[in-house]
């Protein structure tokens, strides 16, 4: 069973979720604080050309399978055109005004 973005607790994650989905590099920019931090399976990464090679030039999506965390941790079946889908765990850091600051991801 999935969860819809629009049906998960934070908002900010929802919008990240749906611009993901809909392979929306603007919407989802524009949820990320300037200063925006990220990591893989624990190494800090490049942001910019993380998601692009992993979210917006492989076809990125995420089924989201469980939250916790009041919605700040997901448990989400992740595919992209380069690594087929895997079972993944993504925690998002959110500033009181709503922006993500810094989201991991990694393997579950």
């Amino acid at each position: 069973m999935t969860i819809s973005p629009g049906k998960l607790s934070d908002p900010a994650v929802g919008a990240f979720v749906t611009a993901v989905n809909a392979h929306d590099k603007d919407a989802f920019l524009a949820l990320l604080t300037p200063d925006a931090t990220m990591s893989d399976d624990g190494s800090d990464r490049d942001l910019h050309e993380w998601i692009d090679r992993e979210i917006f030039d492989s076809g990125g999506h995420m089924d989201v399978q469980k939250e916790s965390d009041g919605g700040r941790s997901l448990i989400v079946g992740y595919r992209n055109d380069t690594w087929g889908e895997m079972r993944t765990a993504w925690r998002f850091d959110v500033t009181p005004g709503g922006m993500i600051s810094r989201f991991e991801t990694g393997q579950a």
